[in-house]
């Protein structure tokens, strides 16, 4: 099968825009869950390492994709880490990429379609899923700190307390 070198640019293009956007991701979320694991926010911190590690997963997909169409990967992030270390601001801002993956690779998916790329196409809706996924998680937790207040988080480092006191040696 012969793809017009045009079709096969615009898709690298593409994949690689995403690439740089999941890097941007993986160095946010990472930078997230140090900060909620140092305050003691156990189930956020493993939400945010846990969603760091699926977007590696997602580089890896496109990754394969741009080496099939014969491309380069550039792993280059799309943009420096926000050093945001309030609970709720880390959630809106993780709402907000999630939110403006899914919007971009929507788009992208029916401009490979335009392009005769079914491949690429049905990668970027894959990625959708996954990204709308993260989002509900995201919409979620900022539920919660609406509706609780400071005792959702306080409920989390009580529980790491509780949990690091059960730990500790006998006669300590």
């Amino acid at each position: 099968m012969v793809m017009k070198k045009t079709t096969k640019g615009k898709s690298i293009e593409l994949l690689n825009k995403a690439v740089a956007d999941e890097l941007s991701a993986i160095h946010q979320y990472m930078y997230f869950h140090f900060h909620c694991d140092d305050q003691g926010f156990d189930l956020l911190s493993n939400l945010f390492k846990k969603t760091a590690i699926d977007e590696m997963l997602h580089i890896e997909r496109l990754a394969d994709r741009v080496l099939f169409l014969k491309g380069d990967v550039l792993m280059k992030p799309a943009q420096e880490v926000q050093q945001i270390k309030t609970v709720k601001e880390m959630l809106e801002l993780a709402r907000q990429m999630e939110e403006g993956s899914a919007k971009d690779y929507n788009q992208w998916a029916n401009e490979c379609s335009a392009n005769a790329d079914a491949i690429s196409k049905q990668l970027f809706e894959g990625l959708v899923a996954d990204e709308e996924r993260h989002y509900d998680q995201y919409d979620t937790e900022l539920d919660n700190i609406d509706k609780f207040g400071a005792n959702y988080l306080a409920l989390q480092s009580i529980e790491r307390s509780k949990t690091n006191a059960s730990n500790l040696p006998a006669g300590k």
